[in-house]
């Protein structure tokens, strides 16, 4: 059987078994995803998992994956999917030689487990501390726990949000949050409060947009976490949209591929990166 304080090690990130919970240890090492070192350790209860499985990786490794319940880890909910499979937090990367070992764990904890996929009805993971704040393409995010504030550059913020000035959000007021991966051209976080605003992300004095280098996973998505909870918690109905990319005016594409233009130009995206995404703009059409 599985003892209290039995450790796993992987790459990356360690395990250690507690009778109620996984304490999951991130390195700090610079290899390591940044979304796992800005993470650091995180605590998951047994309840918040609903299932755990063992498969092969890459290049000799296997991998251990424990599955969170729907509706579970404020983390997951703001990915909405969007998390690379490197940066899944749930997942532990193992040498094949490790793979019995493995077995032995997978075993135990399904034995744990009462293989729940039901949504959860509160958020059973504890979500990132606050306060956090992140720079985004327009403007710079913070969160102390209460108030999301967001505060606008001139050299990026659009003038309709010039226009509105910096914003300040009480959780009350929220319904939810939109967190678009900034890995995916134009990725996004919009502070959702019941009624529809701008479609564009960059003239929603709700929302801030990324860019290059701006509002990167692992500072804009623990802020994304950080905020939902806080909204879940003071009762409201947390609710986390689906991120397809709404349709856009032809002059607003070509403005988008004349700025992707320039970043080719300048060597900031490579022939491949411009020609996918532009082809991903024309979609859009």
């Amino acid at each position: 059987m599985t003892r209290m304080g039995d450790v796993l090690a992987g790459f990356h990130a360690a395990w250690e078994f507690e009778s109620d919970s996984v304490l999951i240890r991130y390195e700090r090492g610079i290899r390591t995803p940044k979304l796992f070192q800005a993470l650091g350790e995180r605590r998951i209860p047994l309840e918040a998992l609903s299932g755990v499985t063992l498969s092969p990786g890459k290049r000799g490794t296997v991998v251990l994956h424990a599955v969170p319940r729907p509706g579970a880890d404020p983390l997951m909910e703001a990915a909405a999917g969007q998390l690379k499979e490197g940066c899944d937090p749930y997942r532990l990367v193992l040498p094949a030689d490790k793979e019995t070992l493995a077995e032995y764990y997978r075993d135990e904890l399904r034995g744990l487990l009462k293989e729940d996929d039901e949504q959860a009805d509160r958020f059973l993971v504890a979500a990132p501390e606050v306060p956090l704040q992140f720079k985004a393409y327009d403007g710079k995010a913070s969160f102390d726990g209460r108030t999301v504030g967001f505060r606008w550059f001139w050299t990026g913020a659009s003038s309709a949000k010039w226009k509105a000035g910096d914003q300040s959000f009480p959780v009350s007021e929220l319904t939810g949050v939109e967190w678009r991966s900034p890995e995916v051209f134009e990725g996004h976080l919009r502070l959702l409060r019941g009624e529809p605003g701008p479609v564009q992300a960059d003239q929603d004095p709700a929302a801030v947009v990324f860019g290059l280098g701006y509002g990167p996973v692992h500072e804009s998505l623990p802020f994304a976490a950080a905020v939902l909870a806080a909204v879940k918690q003071r009762g409201a109905t947390a609710a986390v949209t689906a991120v397809a990319a709404p349709r856009r005016d032809p002059a607003d594409i070509a403005e988008r591929i004349r700025h992707l233009g320039e970043l080719h130009q300048a060597g900031l995206v490579t022939d491949e990166e411009f020609s996918v995404k532009k082809a991903e703009l024309l979609a859009e059409l």
